[in-house]
């Protein structure tokens, strides 16, 4: 594995058609001893022939550009070619869809174009940068599917009733693993929860695009919802995300609480939670993501009597969080993603 610990560095090209984002990306990098920015591009067409030349390790690719957009570059890249690559997208509500789209094809992961003070907004971001390169050197990047999973069927088990739910957490490749896991799910069952390490500005069209694809009614959650079987609800960007039982049913609640291992909305802080007010009526998903946010409160859920389940090292993009909850004993299945779904859907589970 590429990383701090190796004496090989990470190599990086930076492709973007600003000049001024060129540099502020490649100043930032160069600052981590474990990397080296051995190239930048203006256009596809550069990036092409640069990627031939220097062969870098990790791409960063800027959404938008001339001569050619970068999702059909990437499209052709990673069938041509995949690699490991970080979209850099404008936090707009088109930069969210074209983000979407890129991760679909095989983008590892994306960092957002601050919209005023170019400059400091990249500093201020500089360490999940990094992080986030680090993190795309060590995944496993292919070309994604054409065609999602088919529905998995109908639910066997007592998980289809009203005071049920499926807690579910991801980060970095959890866009496109969750929309594989829920895909796969009938349209009966119980109501989920979903928090994904997600901007303010993206959680509303990851939400939409969801609803869009997964034949379930999926929605950015609104403080107070009460939470239905067949639905799906997405943490909002810069929002904890955590439920609350009231009277025979579950609700969601949200809070601007500092952040949780770095992050709101937190996975921990949603399984925490889902632990404590659901108790053996839920089950526990650990995703793909870099770090370790999650793992305690799975564990947690484990403890209080909930089935747990974290995604196989083989299926995902970064074995961080469900590699660390699998290292603390917080999951009782270990599973590949493309068996998530039909477990979910045969697991015998008890209500009290």
């Amino acid at each position: 594995m590429i990383g701090q610990g190796s004496q090989k560095k990470i190599r990086v090209l930076v492709v973007d058609d600003s000049a001024l984002m060129r540099q502020l990306l490649s100043d930032l990098l160069r600052k981590a001893k474990d990397i080296e920015v051995v190239g930048t591009a203006t256009d596809p067409y550069m990036a092409r022939e640069k990627i031939k030349a220097l062969n870098p390790d990790v791409l960063t690719l800027d959404v938008e550009m001339p001569k050619m957009d970068g999702l059909t570059f990437l499209e052709n890249l990673m069938r041509l070619r995949p690699m490991p690559v970080v979209m850099v997208s404008a936090l707009t509500e088109r930069g969210a869809e074209i983000t979407m789209r890129a991760l679909e094809l095989g983008a590892v992961d994306f960092v957002t174009k601050p919209k005023l003070d170019l400059a400091q907004g990249v500093m201020d971001q500089g360490a999940d940068i990094i992080e986030k390169v680090r993190a795309a050197a060590a995944s496993r990047p292919t070309a994604r599917a054409a065609q999602p999973p088919k529905q998995a069927g109908r639910w066997t088990s007592s998980l289809k009733t009203t005071d049920r739910i499926i807690a579910i957490g991801a980060s970095t490749g959890g866009v496109e693993a969750i929309r594989h896991v829920l895909t796969a799910l009938p349209p009966d069952g119980p109501g989920v929860v979903i928090t994904q390490h997600i901007p303010e500005a993206f959680s509303g069209p990851f939400a939409k695009r969801l609803n869009d694809v997964t034949g379930l009614r999926v929605s950015e959650a609104r403080h107070g919802d009460a939470i239905s079987t067949g639905h799906v609800y997405i943490a909002p960007g810069n929002q904890h995300m955590t439920i609350a039982r009231s009277g025979a049913r579950f609700t969601c609640q949200l809070n601007a609480n500092p952040p949780v291992n770095r992050h709101r909305p937190s996975v921990d802080v949603l399984f925490h939670s889902v632990a404590e007010a659901a108790g053996l009526n839920a089950v526990g998903v650990i995703l793909t993501g870099m770090g370790g946010d999650g793992a305690e409160g799975l564990k947690a859920m484990r403890a209080a009597g909930a089935h747990t389940v974290a995604q196989d090292e083989a299926s995902s993009v970064v074995w961080g969080m469900p590699g660390r909850a699998v290292q603390i004993g917080a999951a009782e299945k270990v599973l590949p993603l493309d068996r998530i779904a039909s477990h979910l859907c045969q697991h015998e589970g008890s209500v009290s």
